[in-house]
């Protein structure tokens, strides 16, 4: 974990109520794919965890929804400012595992975390391809950025206005993946663990104190004992969640 301050580069709606921002600051901390940041906001007194959608060596960019006033303040935010960042948060994703055809599976605001998984699983040679959930059509984003890295995607949305209707699930191949990651709200990991065919890594979003494992706010159960969702996780694997 480390303490920085960055400057915001860009702050750009992508779709109603998503926001994707370009910080440039120190990274060095952020060392894979599923870590998240903690954002301090002026007036707040707990900081706003936000899941990393990509890093280089000198910027991060972020993708977040407006869903209260934490957010909405970030989206009034222009070019210039600074923010002061926790970063190298949470323990992130196990490419190790993924074996040649791993299945990456994003929900509304877990759909960031896959773009920086996608793109290092095909730094490793892997060939992923990815499943991208939604409510409605308009509320899409990142399935142009996908597509350009060269992934297959495919869409879900609810009303059925863009790609598959349905839900993720209803997306999800019965065969021809080899192993599947995956961040999104509790439902819909319920829902992909009792229809995946194999094993798997879970990123679960939950309430947050501190972010870094002091305050023991986010403790789960699992069949392995206690773990701290901003700490042990946010990623676990499937074989150890109780649901």
């Amino acid at each position: 974990m480390k303490k920085c301050l960055f400057t915001i580069v860009s702050n750009e709606e992508l779709a109603p109520a998503a926001f994707r921002m370009v910080l440039e600051g120190d990274t060095t901390a952020i060392t894979a794919s599923g870590q998240f940041v903690n954002i301090a906001l002026e007036g707040k007194f707990l900081r706003r965890p936000i899941s990393v959608c990509d890093w280089n060596e000198s910027q991060l960019t972020i993708i977040y929804k407006v869903v209260g006033e934490g957010t909405a303040q970030m989206s009034r935010m222009v070019p210039g400012q600074a923010l002061d960042l926790l970063t190298g948060l949470g323990n992130g994703y196990d490419l190790s595992k993924s074996g040649q055809r791993p299945l990456l599976i994003g929900g509304g605001a877990g759909v960031p975390p896959m773009y920086a998984l996608a793109r290092h699983l095909l730094a490793q040679g892997k060939e992923p391809s990815v499943i991208l959930g939604f409510n409605r059509g308009e509320e899409c984003f990142l399935k142009e950025e996908f597509s350009a890295l060269g992934v297959p995607v495919t869409v879900a949305t609810a009303d059925g206005s863009l790609g598959v209707k349905g839900f993720v699930t209803d997306a999800m191949p019965s065969e021809g993946y080899t192993y599947f990651y995956t961040c999104g709200p509790e439902p819909m990991l319920r829902a992909i663990d009792g229809k995946a065919v194999t094993s798997g890594q879970l990123s679960f979003e939950e309430r947050m104190g501190c972010g870094f494992g002091a305050c023991m706010g986010c403790t789960c159960k699992t069949k392995y004992g206690n773990k701290r969702i901003c700490r042990e996780g946010p990623v676990l694997e499937r074989e150890e969640i109780i649901w």
